[in-house]
């Protein structure tokens, strides 16, 4: 058996969901090969060699990939599918983008966003915005998998030393073009990826007010910034700091909730956290039902007194 990873990357690394895909991939029993679609991308094949347990690397380097546009990169997906008894893809927005072109073009079922592989062709799966698990079981040869990241720990960056095979890259479908990528500039660690974050809802009041509290928190624990949807549709901050089902899958070592009331749609989310800690005023709120560790009170007054406590 033999799975292929599709590897998200921007042409000169990889992105971190792509190693938690290869893990899964690697869990099938599988031989796991990895396809770097993209232009100028021998970085990012250089970065696929050397992951743990990756045995080949596939080298799709053409000016049609150079964008990453989902159309294109399916239909190279597709021009080298017929060896393979899965593809696997990271549940990100890359990843849920070109997936379903890729299994429509093969005829099968998409299995979306697994949490653990049972058997090479049995999987599960949170529905109902994580409060169940679903085991599903594949009845196609060929298998097209989403990967949820927070399922499954990162293969190790090094250790591997698999050849790269250059492939023909394929042509311009022109079913879409490239027009612009506006990317928030940040210093903070990504949201998806951080060890620690703090995270805003609409209880911090306003978009002043979040940065105002949360900020010196969050440079006190070189933490990312998220919120709550409620606290995006309020406008305090940009969608990118969503957390949620329909926002990012986090699970860091430590997440602080401030203002959050904890609706599903949030904590499916964020709950499967390592620590969580929220802070909010109303004792009955949701999100103590999760967290570890709970502090009920004005999130003006203890925020600013747990970042003097730190120092």
């Amino acid at each position: 058996m033999t799975a292929l990873v599709i590897a998200e990357h921007d042409n000169a690394t990889l992105k971190p969901a792509t190693l938690n895909a290869i893990a899964a991939a690697a869990k099938l029993g599988a031989d796991v090969h990895v396809l770097i679609a993209g232009h100028h991308a021998q970085g990012a094949a250089d970065a696929a060699r050397l992951v743990d347990g990756v045995t080949k690397v596939l080298l799709a380097d053409g000016a049609a990939l150079a964008d990453g546009l989902a159309e294109n990169v399916a239909a190279q997906v597709l021009a080298v599918a017929a060896p393979y008894d899965s593809i696997v893809f990271p549940a990100t927005a890359y990843g849920r983008n070109i997936a379903p072109r890729v299994a429509i073009g093969l005829d099968v079922a998409q299995i979306s966003d697994i949490i653990s592989v049972e058997s090479p062709d049995t999987f599960t799966r949170p529905i109902y915005a994580g409060n169940a698990i679903a085991t599903v079981q594949a009845t196609d040869a060929k298998k097209v998998i989403t990967v949820r990241a927070t399922g499954f720990d990162a293969a190790s960056a090094t250790g591997g030393s698999a050849g790269i095979e250059a492939i023909t890259a394929i042509a311009d479908s022109g079913k879409s073009i490239f027009v612009k990528r506006e990317i928030a500039k940040n210093d903070r660690p990504e949201l998806t990826s951080a060890k620690v974050i703090v995270s805003g809802g609409r209880g911090v009041g306003s978009g002043e007010n979040y940065h105002k509290v949360l900020e010196p928190l969050a440079d006190k624990l070189g933490a990312a910034l998220g919120a709550s949807r409620a606290a995006v549709d309020a406008g305090f901050v940009p969608n990118d700091y969503q957390v949620g089902q329909t926002g990012k899958i986090v699970a860091p070592e430590l997440y602080i909730a401030v203002g959050i009331s904890g609706a599903i749609q949030h904590l499916a989310g964020m709950k499967d956290s390592k620590v969580i800690v929220a802070i909010n005023k109303d004792a009955e709120a949701p999100i103590f039902g999760v967290a570890d560790y709970g502090l009920v009170g004005d999130l003006n007054e203890i925020v600013p007194e747990l970042v003097k406590q730190l120092g």
